[in-house]
């Protein structure tokens, strides 16, 4: 576990896992919209609790990671092999913490 690259691959495998489980959840919500609005508006009153908001939070950095991970791939792929590669792959983990904290921040 001390190679910073197989943390990022094993971190954008896991974040694409979890947002692949989130989806039905997702859309089950949505169709909420069609079916009940009196039951969507019962779901979305728990958006205001803080710990729907700290897992709001969780899931775009989820997404947030996800999609500089598959960014970090498409250059892996297109650009070659770089030595700052391990410096792109902490940036875009810091980048994503820093998109779901202003996410937190907002929601509060």
């Amino acid at each position: 576990m001390r190679r910073p690259l197989w943390f990022a691959f094993l971190l954008h495998r896991v974040s694409g896992l979890l947002l692949a489980l989130f989806l039905p959840v997702h859309f089950w919500v949505l169709s909420l919209a069609v079916r009940d609005a009196d039951a969507l508006e019962s779901f979305l009153s728990l958006t205001e609790r803080p710990l729907v908001k700290l897992a709001e939070m969780g899931l775009v950095f989820l997404l947030a990671v996800h999609i500089f991970g598959g960014l970090r791939l498409m250059a892996l792929e297109l650009l070659g092999w770089s030595s700052g590669q391990k410096t792109a792959a902490a940036g875009a983990v810091a980048l994503s913490l820093g998109a779901a904290t202003l996410f937190l921040l907002r929601a509060i």
